[in-house]
């Protein structure tokens, strides 16, 4: 039995050394599928849904004019979940709002996302900063209906430039405007600043952590250097926590 979404409050790193994180989820789930398995076998275990349900409220649905409309979604170290996060928060939140989500992948060092929904990389969003013409020219709808993909796209020896120009500024402000939501998966903090730049360009950063394999340390050093920029730390999930002791008798816990 897994805790998925788990409190950062309640994990190792407590409360009082990360104040003012906001709660994302904290009651038992069962571990959140691949994604290479149907959408149906995913959605048919209802403790995956109602945890996944729970985040995306928690972080975009809150009543008040200053619920985030564009998240980055930032791993602290590689192999944390954090692209398999995205895709199951901007599915559930497409399903929730009437409005456009759009899913945005910014890791340039290491795109899988694409592949992970089953559908060909592309052009991405790579094309869309080197190239002119209107920013959901290079978005596809993924399903249902209003979830739209920004694909990472071709990859080249300049690509990572690209983040730091005014170019990456101004696409983010036009996929601001075309979709209601954005949901952007960035690299992990740990290894490379690309977060922090989407962090300063969207409303705020989610840190994935894995439960027994992030080190505190590091997640302790990253939300201190987001804080000194200014970017807001929307809250924190943590991944795979488990516990020994039966299934049953943790959901009357």
């Amino acid at each position: 039995m897994s805790k998925n979404y788990e409190l950062l409050q309640q994990a190792q790193i407590g409360a009082a050394e990360l104040p003012g994180l906001r709660q994302a989820v904290d009651t038992a789930a069962e571990q959140v599928d691949t994604l290479e398995r149907p959408k149906e076998q995913r959605m048919a275990q209802p403790a995956v849904r109602a945890e996944s349900t729970k985040l995306v409220q928690h972080l975009f649905l809150t009543v008040g004019d200053n619920a985030p409309k564009a998240v980055t979604f930032a791993a602290v170290d590689p192999g944390d979940g954090c692209k398999r996060l995205c895709a199951t928060a901007a599915r559930i939140l497409a399903e929730s709002v009437p409005g456009s989500v759009c899913l945005v992948e910014a890791d340039f060092r290491a795109p899988s996302l694409a592949h992970a929904l089953g559908v060909a990389n592309g052009h991405g969003l790579v094309d869309a900063l080197r190239e002119d013409g209107p920013v959901k020219s290079w978005a596809r709808q993924i399903g249902p209906e209003n979830l739209w993909l920004i694909s990472s796209g071709a990859i080249a020896e300049d690509s990572l430039s690209l983040f730091n120009g005014d170019r990456m500024l101004q696409r983010i402000r036009e996929l601001r405007s075309e979709f209601e939501y954005l949901v952007i998966e960035a690299p992990p903090l740990s290894v490379y600043a690309d977060g922090m730049v989407l962090g300063r360009l969207s409303d705020g950063v989610v840190l994935v952590l894995e439960a027994n394999a992030t080190r505190r340390e590091a997640a302790l050093r990253i939300t201190e250097s987001l804080r000194s920029l200014k970017i807001p730390v929307l809250g924190a999930v943590l991944n795979n926590r488990t516990f020994p002791i039966p299934a049953a008798l943790y959901k009357r816990i």
